[in-house]
C-alpha cells in the first residue's frame, strides 16, 4: 500500500509525503521543520520512515525549511546542481545528493523519476514516485504541460496537480500587470482550465485520485477550482489540498503482479 498526503500546498509553502510500508520521501520543504513534523504527527504518519527530501526548485515556498529538516531527520536532500547554486545560502542543506533531470533515483523499494518542466526557475523538476506498479505524481509550478509532464502524468495512479488560478480572477484581480503576465506565461503556473484539459486529455483509466494543488489565495477559490473539474467528477476522485493544514491521507493498494 502507498500512502500520500499534502502536508502543505500553496504559495506560502509546499510539502508532499509519499510512502509505503517501510520507506517514505518528501517532495519539497517549503514550510518550517516544526510545521512539517506537527502535520506528520497530526496525520499519524511515521517520520522515521522518511529517507530523503526531493527539491523541485529553489523558490522559497518549496525550499525554506529543508536545511533544518534534513539536519533534524538526518536525511539527504536530492537537488539538481543548478537549483542548489540558485538557492538562498541560509537555507542550503549540508547533506545533499545531486541528481540530473531524467535520473531515476531508488529510495528503498521506491523509484523516483525526475523530469524537467516549464517554470521560471534555474532547473525546475517534477517527480513521479513508483512502487510495485503504482505511480504517484507531484506536478506543481508548471507554466504549461510539456511532453515530459504529459508522459509522466499519463502514467499516474494518483497525482498532486497544480490548479493555481482562475483566469478571470487573475486578470481582474489586484496583481500588477507584470505579475499577472508572469503567472499566466508558459513558465508560470497552471490555471484551473489548463489543469482540467490535461486531466481530460491525458488522465488514464488507472488514475484514481487528483489532488488540486498550489491554489492561489488571491486568484482562485476552492469552490471555483472544484467547479472547473465537475465534468470529470464521475470518472476521477478530485479533491483539494490546503495551504494551512495537512490534507487527508489517501491510500492506494498495490497492483497484484501476475507471474
Amino acid at each position: 500500500m502507498i500512502e500520500i498526503c499534502a502536508l502543505a500546498s500553496g504559495s506560502n509553502g509546499n510539502c508532499y509525503y509519499v510512502g509505503n510500508q517501510n520507506d517514505a520521501i518528501l517532495v519539497d520543504a517549503g514550510i518550517s521543520r516544526r510545521q512539517i513534523m506537527k502535520r506528520i504527527k497530526e496525520r499519524q504518519l511515521d517520520a522515521s520512515k522518511i529517507r530523503a527530501v526531493f527539491i523541485s526548485h529553489e523558490h522559497a515556498d518549496h525550499f525554506r525549511g529543508v536545511r533544518v529538516l534534513s539536519k533534524c531527520l538526518n536525511i539527504p536532500v536530492y537537488i539538481t546542481e543548478s537549483t542548489y547554486k540558485k538557492s538562498w545560502p541560509q537555507h542550503r542543506p549540508e547533506k545533499i545528493r545531486n541528481f540530473s533531470p531524467g535520473d531515476v533515483v531508488r529510495i528503498g523499494e521506491m523509484c523516483v523519476h525526475t523530469f524537467l518542466k516549464n517554470h521560471d526557475a534555474a532547473q525546475p523538476c517534477s517527480f513521479r514516485i513508483e512502487h510495485n506498479g503504482i505511480s504517484v505524481g507531484v506536478m506543481t509550478d508548471i507554466g504549461e504541460p510539456c511532453q515530459n509532464v504529459i508522459r509522466h502524468f499519463s502514467l499516474c495512479n494518483a497525482v498532486f496537480l497544480e490548479s493555481n488560478y482562475d483566469e478571470d480572477m487573475l486578470w481582474s484581480g489586484p496583481y500588477p500587470y507584470y505579475l499577472k503576465k508572469r503567472v499566466a506565461s508558459a513558465y508560470g503556473h497552471l490555471s484551473n482550465r489548463q489543469a482540467f484539459e490535461l486531466l481530460k486529455q491525458y488522465g488514464s483509466d488507472e488514475l484514481e485520485v487528483v489532488f488540486l494543488s498550489h491554489l492561489s489565495a488571491e486568484n482562485n477559490r476552492p469552490d471555483i477550482a472544484m467547479e472547473a473539474f465537475k465534468e470529470l467528477a464521475d470518472k476521477y476522485s478530485v479533491r483539494l489540498t490546503n495551504r494551512y493544514a495537512p490534507a487527508e491521507i489517501y491510500r492506494i493498494k498495490e497492483k497484484k503482479l501476475v507471474s
